[in-house]
C-alpha cells in the first residue's frame, strides 16, 4: 500500500508539472510494476488497480481494496493452522492446549543457550562420548531448575526463573576461621549465610534448603 500510494502521488506531480525530468513512464510499465508490487499472495485479489493515461497521455494509478475478498479469505485461508498429531486418545481440547504451550518447551531451549544462567555453556568437550555426558547432566540441571521454579510458584511467590536463580545465587556462605588452639591440628571454623532479604529467606524455606546443608 505504500509503495502503491508513492507511486501515484509520483505520477500526480508529474501531472502537475511537479516532476518534470526524466522519461514518463508508459501504461504497459506502470502495469508491469504494479505487477511485481502486488507479487505476494492474495494481494493481487485484495488491492485492485487500474491505469490509465489522463487528457495529457500520462497515465494515472487508482487503487482500492476489495473488503469482501478480505472477509473471505479471512473465513478461509489467513491464520488457519492445520494441527495433526498421533495422538488418538486426545480430545480437541488437549489438542489444542498442547499446541499453545509449545513456548514452554522453546523457552527451556532458549534458557539453556542463555550463558548468563543457561546450563549448556561453556561446553568443554570434544568427543561424542563427553559431549552425551554433558547434554545428560544438563538436562538433569533444567529439570532440577524447574522443579524448584515450580515448587516456588505453588507456593505463592510469582518470580521468573531468571530472578529465581538471581536471588538464589545472591545468598553466600561465609567461612568464620578461629585461631587454631594449641596442639589442634585443624582450625577451629564457623560457616554461616550472608545477610539475606525477607524474600531469599522464603525460598531457603520452600525449597527446604537449611544453612548446614549449604555448608556441606
Amino acid at each position: 500500500m505504500t509503495e502503491l500510494g508513492t507511486l501515484r502521488q509520483r505520477l500526480q506531480d508529474r501531472a502537475r508539472g511537479l516532476i518534470k525530468g526524466g522519461q514518463c513512464p508508459t501504461v504497459d510499465s506502470l502495469t508491469k510494476q504494479c505487477q511485481s508490487l502486488l507479487s505476494r499472495p492474495y494481494m493481487k485479489q485484495i488491492i485492485r488497480y487500474t491505469v490509465e493515461t489522463d487528457n495529457r497521455d500520462i497515465p494515472q494509478l487508482e487503487y482500492d481494496i476489495d473488503h469482501d475478498v478480505i472477509k473471505q479469505l479471512s473465513d478461509t485461508y489467513l491464520g488457519k493452522n492445520l494441527i495433526i498429531t498421533d495422538r488418538e486418545q486426545w480430545g480437541n481440547d488437549q489438542i489444542i492446549l498442547a499446541y499453545r504451550s509449545q513456548f514452554h518447551i522453546e523457552n527451556v531451549f532458549k534458557e539453556m543457550k542463555d550463558r548468563d544462567i543457561g546450563s549448556w555453556w561453556p561446553l568443554y568437550h570434544w568427543t561424542d562420548q563427553k559431549i552425551n555426558v554433558h547434554s545428560f547432566y544438563c538436562t538433569i540441571a533444567v529439570l532440577l531448575r524447574a522443579l524448584a521454579h515450580r515448587r516456588v510458584k505453588q507456593a505463592g511467590i510469582d518470580i521468573s526463573m531468571k530472578r529465581l536463580l538471581a536471588e538464589l545465587d545472591e545468598i553466600k556462605e561465609v567461612i568464620v576461621l578461629y585461631p587454631k588452639k594449641r596442639g589442634a591440628k585443624t582450625s577451629p571454623q564457623h560457616t554461616v549465610l550472608s545477610k539475606t532479604s525477607e524474600l531469599q529467606q522464603s525460598l531457603l524455606s520452600i525449597l527446604d534448603v537449611k544453612p548446614e546443608e549449604i555448608a556441606s
